[in-house]
């Protein structure tokens, strides 16, 4: 496998398949997203003209997505892309959409930071290992499709088994009905 700091070549074909230089095999965009999910950078070039397009692949990618319903730019935000493309404003576009997804990826992992960072005084709270828990599962969950999250968390040797999940839900309810009575 090529260095991961490489991108990935993808080849298209006249027939518009793509193939995956690394593994020789045909690949779909579902497995292009899968690859860049995990962090991985991937180039997408013509074979017969050597055009990249990356961009191009990317956008249907983001497109696909977003008419399954899986949203995450609300139509405003969209609105407001097309129109950028006609005015002036065109150039500062990219600059403005990188520093803000840059300034989201460190949030999270300032965020992901905080929530394994040891000694931490809420540790002594009874339940609080099964929140964190289910806090670090909840966000693995809600960022992982987010650009550039890796969605690494320090592995937890002792997180939960599947089978333990209605235990923790347990744990929590138990915590809940104490901290009504307070």
């Amino acid at each position: 496998m090529a260095a991961p700091d490489k991108p990935l070549l993808i080849k298209r074909y006249a027939s518009r398949r793509l193939y995956n230089t690394e593994t020789s095999d045909y690949v779909t965009l579902e497995d292009i997203a899968g690859f860049i999910r995990i962090g991985r950078e991937v180039q997408i070039v013509d074979l017969k003209t050597g055009d990249d397009l990356t961009r191009q692949y990317l956008l249907q990618i983001v497109a696909e997505h977003e008419s399954k319903g899986e949203s995450v730019l609300p139509v405003h935000v969209l609105t407001d892309l097309v129109r950028s493309y006609t005015t002036g404003v065109q150039s500062i576009v990219p600059q403005f959409l990188a520093s803000s997804f840059e300034i989201l990826r460190e949030g999270q992992s300032k965020m992901m930071e905080n929530l394994t960072a040891f000694p931490n005084p809420m540790a002594a709270v009874p339940g609080f290992e099964a929140m964190r828990k289910q806090q670090e599962a909840f966000l693995k969950t809600m960022l992982g499709g987010m650009p550039g999250w890796s969605g690494a968390v320090p592995p937890d040797p002792a997180s939960p088994a599947p089978d333990d999940i209605a235990e923790i839900k347990q744990q929590l309810a138990e915590l809940q009905k104490k901290l009504s009575k307070l």
